[in-house]
């Protein structure tokens, strides 16, 4: 009976790591995706701010330019998503491969226990971060920053 109990927690706490796990990764994109769309809108905000002839003329194309600006420049974030996503992701293979880590192929399988693996490995490699002990002394006094001397 206890067994039967325990095998349950511990599912229990499998699907609890996966649930939070997607989560994580669910906040991680809708993050990186509202910068990406904001830092892009604001530097075409600022374009044509500074220049609203030269957008203009950018948006279509002409005899002496062929291609319009907004094609070049899609196609030029097309080529630049594409290394960035291939960089990243080797880099990331070459970290994991490099701690001795298991298979990727196999990782979907036992997430929680590669990931637990992953960070004891990385513990045993890098210095550990000492914690800071909390201050019990009084508030930091702004005024002394912008007082006259």
């Amino acid at each position: 009976m206890e067994q039967g109990a325990s095998s349950a927690a511990s599912n229990d706490t499998e699907e609890d790591q996966k649930l939070h796990l997607i989560k994580g990764g669910a906040f991680l994109v809708t993050v990186a995706s509202a910068g990406m769309i904001s830092g892009f809108g604001s530097a075409l905000a600022l374009a044509k701010k500074r220049s609203p002839e030269w957008f203009s003329k950018g948006v279509e194309g002409s005899v002496a330019v062929p291609e319009s600006g907004a094609l070049l420049a899609l196609r030029a974030l097309g080529w630049g998503s594409l290394y960035a996503w291939c960089g990243v992701g080797l880099l990331s293979l070459a970290v994991w491969k490099a701690t001795g880590a298991h298979s990727v192929c196999t990782i979907h399988a036992s997430i929680p226990t590669h990931i637990k693996e992953f960070r004891l490995k990385a513990q045993s490699i890098f210095p550990a971060i000492p914690k800071k002990e909390e201050e019990t002394s009084s508030p930091f006094d702004w005024n002394s920053i912008f007082s006259s001397k």
